[in-house]
């Protein structure tokens, strides 16, 4: 997708999510080695077996799920166990910001909660909260930051997922056929 990454506190919720790019069926957490590449990549040195993967791909999509629509309760309920099953009570830093207690120690919950405190510390709340976004595209759902002045964004990509919804919409309204009157 071409649009710029988000910013460096949003920068691990948005690599999470887009670990999958439905729109071409590729997902680097669906085989250990991708998943381990990317887990290296993002400070996660030790490997994880199938069942730890699984665990990720279910975050990603619950994290993902929300992006779509924040204000769904079956989301809201989702993210809210997801934290819970990670992380402990939040605490605050000597800086100010929001951390994620542990709730446990093993790679899986470290980098899901490495995600989810960036979400909750930057992406619920104040000028991030409305920006991260999930492609309207159902078959897409690409994560992205909405730089848009207006914010008002809602395809990852125009060229591909927005030009896709337009020809749609317009073949639904001419009824799929296009005619030439002479």
């Amino acid at each position: 997708m071409r649009r710029n990454p988000a910013p460096a506190e949003l920068e691990p919720v948005e690599a999470f999510c887009n670990t999958a790019t439905l729109l071409h069926h590729e997902d680097e957490l669906a085989r250990p080695e991708t998943a381990g590449v990317w887990l290296r990549a993002h400070g996660c040195p030790e490997a994880v077996g199938p069942g730890g993967l699984a665990a990720l791909t279910e975050a990603r999509e619950t994290v993902r799920a929300f992006l779509v629509e924040r204000t769904s309760p079956e989301a809201l309920d989702a993210l809210n166990r997801l934290i819970h099953s990670v992380a402990g009570a939040p605490t605050v830093r000597p800086d100010g910001t929001l951390a994620l207690r542990p709730a446990g120690d093993e790679p899986v919950a470290r980098i899901v909660r490495t995600v989810l405190e960036s979400l909750v510390r930057d992406g619920l709340t104040g000028r991030h909260a409305a920006r991260l976004k999930a492609c309207a595209a159902p078959e897409c759902r690409w994560v992205f930051y909405d730089r848009a002045p207006s914010s008002n964004g809602l395809w990852c990509d125009m060229d591909v997922c927005g030009a896709r919804h337009k020809m749609r919409a317009y073949r639904a309204r001419t009824g799929g056929a296009t005619r030439r009157d002479t």
